[in-house]
């Protein structure tokens, strides 16, 4: 059997969508990217003892909604550090209006949303990232855990996922919240472990994400992080 027919049977996409897809700003990190990730991930393997699992839960190429548990500032961090492709977050525009700090969420692909607009905006600017073949990033408890416990989710990442034709993958921080928790001045050398679950049962989407079953949906969700937070330790 031939190479070329090994090829076409394991991974049926025509060429010229590949050729597309790869073109696609969201599966190649810049310069700035590299670099962060150059400088912090021996940073982070030695003071935080981090390891992530998972890899392969996670698509090589196109959009993708990563829904994650939040247990500290730490987070966007510890979760982009050791892909080979970026992740982009949201954040309040007036952190982009600050020196530096601004030219830097810029060019690591922070999405910047007006907290007046923010439900709407945050999913236009999501879907349109996903179509861009970027993986978005986003913590639906909506603040830090105070304890490490996966807290109660909000609904309003429930119309991302409803307007999203991309795979939805739930990840599980586990020790952040010990490393940096909510109003410490220094960050403690504490084990932090990160987990990609496996992606969100299609069916189960569609259907749970019907008008009226929110409910049903944000539990299945909510189980699904929680497992992905056991599988990274917690």
């Amino acid at each position: 059997m031939s190479d070329s027919k090994n090829k076409n049977e394991t991974d049926p996409t025509p060429p010229a969508i590949h050729s597309d897809m790869e073109k696609m700003p969201g599966l190649h990190r810049n310069f700035i990217w590299r670099g962060i990730q150059l400088l912090l991930q021996p940073l982070f393997v030695v003071w935080f003892r981090y390891r992530a699992t998972g890899f392969e839960n996670l698509p090589s190429r196109g959009g993708a909604l990563l829904l994650i548990n939040h247990q500290s500032f730490l987070d966007p961090l510890l979760v982009g550090i050791g892909l080979s492709r970026p992740v982009s977050y949201l954040a309040r525009d007036s952190l982009f209006r600050i020196p530096v700090l601004g030219a830097l969420l810029r060019s690591t692909y922070v999405m910047a949303i007006n907290r007046k607009a923010a439900g709407t905006e945050s999913l236009r600017l999501s879907i349109n990232r996903m179509k861009e073949g970027f993986l978005v990033g986003v913590f639906p408890e909506g603040t830090r855990t105070p304890n490490g416990e996966l807290g109660k989710l909000k609904p309003g990442f429930v119309a991302i996922v409803r307007r999203s034709q991309s795979p939805v993958i739930p990840v599980g921080i586990c020790g952040a919240h010990r490393a940096m928790p909510k109003g410490a001045r220094f960050v403690y050398p504490k084990k932090v472990r990160v987990h990609y679950g496996k992606p969100l049962d299609p069916e189960k989407i569609k259907e749970l994400t019907k008008r009226g079953r929110e409910e049903e949906f944000v539990e299945y969700v909510t189980d699904q992080i929680r497992q992905a937070m056991h599988e990274a330790g917690c």
